[in-house]
């Protein structure tokens, strides 16, 4: 895709989500932190419906360590891998406290080397919560700049490399958004909405 036709495909996606944000329910930082954990391998939708709860009593590493394992693990069985991520969530819970004066860093290395957080968690965070224009490479993501041919990649980083060189200043904060909410509602994985599809004339998906 030629620079000029990414800007016209960021423009089309921007305006049909002017106000683009997380599917996930937070109530701050470390809340956001906590649901990106655990939502891997799982919807949104599943991680929102057991963080409701959880989330209105515990909005802080000391209460969540509090709270305890055995406790969070009944609040979030519901989600799949819950057992690993429970440890997780308590020992990045006494990291934060341990390393970081119970707030969330932001920066990347720090927040990498939390247990359970990736290089994808670590830019949602780094974006939703601090606003910077990092972009978060997730299955939709993924597939959205391969089959359109904005920035073909064979691996997760290579397409976050090759999305952050293309991508225009001016759609940067929420290029992710754009192509998260564009995989999952209209560039499905099996069964493409191409017919509807606002950026069909400017895409290279041949299907």
């Amino acid at each position: 895709m030629k620079p000029a036709q990414i800007d016209e495909f960021y423009a089309r996606l921007a305006a049909a989500h002017p106000s683009p944000k997380s599917e996930l329910d937070y109530v701050n930082a470390y809340t956001l932190l906590v649901a990106v954990v655990l939502s891997a391998q799982a919807t949104d939708v599943g991680v929102n419906k057991a963080t409701g709860p959880l989330f209105a009593k515990v909005t802080t590493p000391q209460a969540m360590l509090d709270l305890g394992e055995d406790s969070l693990r009944e609040h979030i069985r519901t989600i799949g891998l819950y057992q690993t991520k429970a440890r997780n969530v308590m020992a990045l819970s006494h990291l934060l406290i341990e390393r970081h004066g119970g707030q969330v860093p932001a920066e990347r290395d720090a927040l990498e080397a939390l247990p359970g957080v990736g290089r994808k968690t670590a830019n949602v965070v780094l974006n939703v919560a601090f606003g910077q224009p990092t972009i978060a490479v997730d299955t939709h993501c993924f597939r959205v700049a391969n089959r359109t041919g904005l920035a073909p990649g064979k691996n997760v980083l290579a397409v976050e490399e090759g999305l952050l060189r293309v991508t225009p200043a001016r759609f940067a904060h929420d290029a992710h958004h754009y192509l998260i909410l564009h995989g999952r509602y209209v560039c499905k994985a099996r069964k493409p909405e191409c017919d509807g599809c606002l950026v069909r004339d400017l895409c290279a998906f041949g299907g």
